[in-house]
């Protein structure tokens, strides 16, 4: 997933740099859905990976 995001990010930044505002706005769109996502992801398997075993 994290993959994704940084594929997306550096896809917005190609295209910015180069002028293609639309594609750009939609990747970088994409990218920041697809970091929040794993963020919270990664909090929840952080949170759940600390349980004790019982």
């Amino acid at each position: 997933m994290l993959h994704y995001a940084i594929v997306f990010l550096v896809i917005a930044l190609i295209a910015g740099f180069l002028g293609f505002f639309g594609i750009a706005g939609t990747a970088a769109w994409i990218a920041k859905i697809l970091f929040v996502v794993f963020i919270v992801l990664f909090l929840i398997s952080l949170v759940t990976g600390r349980r004790p075993r019982v």
